[in-house]
């Protein structure tokens, strides 16, 4: 006879196969990779160099845009603003049509930072997706991106990810629930 878990018995979490977890040890362990490669020759903490290639790739902005595009907390950013700053290799000014905002650059140093620690950040992307074929690549190109849209979609906000619970006793997903988690789409 076959034991069946008791309905309140908590569901079992097998960390290694959990997909933040794994995305999390994943990035992590690449950021690390890339850190080691600026921290000594520029002296750039990850902030700060996640900051600089945010303004690198899109330009002047706010603190406020660049804690957006990063996902970093405003504290962490107010800090890498702060110490780049100090380095002179970013500039703040006043935006010339809203005085109250702050927009932030980089500084012709902070420009050549920036240009010269991203072939070295190119060059562990490389390394690390070198095993994948063109078609893996593809693939995972389309898969990060669905996630990031379902990511947006429903942890947008100040929605509180972790009280999302999942329909009870197996019930069917209703189709919008399928829409917002990305199953069933036909969209890749």
């Amino acid at each position: 006879m076959k034991l069946m878990p008791s309905p309140t018995a908590a569901p079992e979490l097998v960390l290694e196969r959990f997909l933040p977890y794994r995305l999390s040890v994943l990035t992590n362990r690449i950021s690390g990779q890339i850190a080691r490669l600026y921290e000594r020759r520029f002296d750039l903490t990850i902030p700060e160099w996640r900051t600089m290639a945010v303004l690198g790739r899109f330009g002047p902005m706010s603190a406020n845009e660049v804690a957006e595009r990063t996902r970093m907390d405003k504290v962490r950013v107010s800090r890498a603003i702060a110490r780049l700053a100090r380095k002179k290799r970013l500039m703040r000014r006043p935006d010339s049509d809203d005085g109250r905002r702050v927009v932030l650059s980089l500084t012709p140093e902070g420009r050549a930072v920036f240009e010269e620690i991203v072939p070295l950040a190119l060059g562990v992307e490389a390394r690390l997706l070198a095993p994948l074929s063109a078609a893996e690549r593809a693939l995972l190109e389309r898969i990060l991106a669905r996630l990031e849209e379902c990511a947006a979609a429903n942890f947008a906000g100040s929605e509180d990810a972790a009280s999302q619970r999942p329909p009870r006793g197996g019930a069917q997903r209703s189709s919008v629930s399928r829409r917002r988690a990305g199953i069933g789409s036909s969209r890749t």
